[in-house]
């Protein structure tokens, strides 16, 4: 964990409960944590550059970073639907050029199909324990223990600040 440079996460059932809340209206709600909010303004005091990486286009998704003033938000990237779009992997390994740093050095946490393919290539492969079953059996993930949206990124967020302590 000492040698993470980058987090990344997924939105939906990492962030968020992976639950979509509609108004009478049609207007979409979503629910953060603050936990993981200040979990990655933690990460970045301690110069780890963080970012979301979404398959939506959404502007709660949007306004979350900019008040977190999050270093890197990809939206519509990776969705299983519009197969034109850039990866996740694609997008990850943009920041990792950009930056010159290695996917080793990344911690991504992720919790569906769609987030495998960068899931496997990162040093650090994360997930919250309610994600797809497909996640949960890959090698070497690391399964945390808090469930997305009620603070599985602080989960993670301590201990790779725990690891650079040491």
């Amino acid at each position: 964990m000492k040698d993470i440079k980058l987090f990344l996460t997924d939105v939906d059932g990492c962030l968020t409960d992976g639950g979509m809340y509609y108004t009478a209206e049609g207007d979409a709600m979503k629910r953060f944590c603050v936990y993981d909010g200040m979990g990655m303004k933690l990460l970045q005091k301690a110069g780890i550059r963080c970012g979301i990486l979404t398959s939506e286009n959404s502007m709660i998704v949007r306004a979350r970073a900019e008040k977190l003033r999050l270093d890197y938000l990809y939206l519509g990237v990776g969705s299983q639907v519009n197969t034109g779009s850039q990866t996740k992997l694609e997008a990850a390994q943009e920041i990792c050029r950009e930056i010159g740093i290695e996917l080793e050095q990344v911690c991504f946490v992720g919790d569906d199909i769609n987030d495998i393919d960068l899931l496997r290539a990162v040093g650090l492969p994360c997930c919250p324990p309610n994600a797809r079953p497909e996640v949960l059996a890959l090698n070497g993930i690391q399964v945390l223990k808090t469930p997305g949206g009620q603070g599985a990124i602080r989960e993670i967020a301590d201990a790779i600040l725990a690891g650079i302590e040491d």
